[in-house]
């Protein structure tokens, strides 16, 4: 007795979209299938058999006259058209045209990758400044250890200035070979993904096309820049292989610690000492900010820990208009060391205020009673 042919599924509910979904929430149900069941990424038992199963589902109904087919006679209506076939996809089914409707043309893209390739490093520069070129900006100068293009071969590495073609890759920088159920590219190791041979290497750069050297460059920092900030300077990287475009030098910012201020966001913080009497009966005193000393007054009765603003003297805006503000905290100090005289004034002023004529110590003491009875 011959075996029984295994009933296929709707391609619809393969797919787990609606029979009249358009053809953009069908791509997307068969990308979501795709990456959940391809061979390279799912070693499941059964996970390649699903996989193709999506595949030859999508095949059908991404194609209108396919799906025309389908949907007025079944999967009998795409015998013979692809996706009809026991098991598996029909004579003319190209999956590589599938995914590369799907995930981009990723067989098909030998002369991008391959530029990618050539293409030179990124480098990376730790630029220490100070708080105030952070706040302001800046314009500094800063060597960079980097190769530079062989004169002698124009970066070529050939002594002759000409390539010729790679044999084991065929100029293409790359070699395929069948993994599983797909074709897998990788680098061509001859050519290092260049997909050209220097035969005759240059003496001046023995074949690398580039020399050791140290590059000075102009960075300009902008106002409002903070610690980790990275300035990219496009093309101010490595030089690239064989004649490659160069990489991007990114700056990453440090910033120095300063001695009065601390920074939050477009805030400055700061902590200003004031006497006893100044606190107790008023003062105009000297603040220092990024931009100079200027004048805040101390309201009479100020009291330790108070905090005053200066509004806009605060860091710049990066890329934009307008500033922080500061944010001034006093804090009153308590003389450490009194002559006689001293001493006698501040006993008088404390039996002519008595014992709790403090607002806040009365207030205090009143909690403290009410807590501990």
């Amino acid at each position: 007795m011959c075996p029984r042919p295994m009933t296929k599924r709707d391609y619809y509910e393969v797919l787990g979209v609606e029979k009249n979904c358009d053809a953009g929430t069908m791509k997307s149900a068969f990308r979501k299938l795709a990456m959940q069941y391809h061979p390279d990424r799912n070693a499941e038992q059964g996970a390649e058999e699903k996989f193709k199963e999506a595949s030859e589902a999508y095949e059908v109904l991404s194609d209108p006259d396919k799906r025309a087919r389908y949907d007025q006679f079944g999967h009998r209506g795409v015998e013979g058209f692809g996706g009809g076939g026991a098991g598996g996809f029909g004579g003319n089914v190209n999956i590589n045209d599938i995914f590369g409707e799907i995930f981009g043309d990723i067989f098909g893209q030998r002369g991008r990758q391959r530029q990618a390739r050539n293409r030179g490093a990124d480098l990376r520069y730790n630029l220490e400044i100070s708080f105030e070129e952070a706040a302001f900006g800046a314009e500094v100068t800063v060597k960079i250890p980097r190769p530079k293009r062989c004169e002698v071969c124009d970066g070529t590495g050939s002594k002759t200035k000409q390539t010729r073609q790679c044999p084991t890759c065929g100029g293409a920088g790359e070699v395929r070979f069948t993994q599983g159920f797909f074709a897998v590219a990788r680098a061509c190791s001859q050519c290092n993904g260049s997909g050209a041979i220097v035969a005759d290497p240059c003496k001046n750069c023995k074949g690398s096309g580039k020399l050791e050297s140290e590059t000075s460059l102009q960075v300009k920092i902008p106002g409002g820049v903070d610690a980790g900030t990275r300035v990219r300077l496009a093309g101010e990287g490595e030089i690239g292989e064989h004649g490659g475009p160069p990489g991007d030098l990114y700056v990453v910012v440090h910033v120095k610690e300063h001695p009065l201020f601390v920074r939050e966001e477009y805030e400055v913080l700061c902590e200003v000492p004031i006497s006893f009497t100044q606190a107790a009966l008023g003062a105009q005193i000297d603040v220092p900010t990024l931009d100079g000393k200027v004048k805040m007054k101390i309201p009479h009765g100020t009291q330790s820990g108070k905090v005053f603003r200066l509004k806009g003297k605060g860091i710049p805006h990066l890329h934009g208009s307008g500033r922080g503000d500061q944010h001034v905290r006093v804090t009153v100090e308590t003389p450490t060391e009194l002559n006689a005289e001293q001493r006698e004034l501040l006993e008088q002023f404390a039996k002519a205020c008595g014992e709790g004529v403090n607002p806040q110590s009365k207030s205090f003491f009143e909690q403290v009673k009410k807590l501990f009875g």
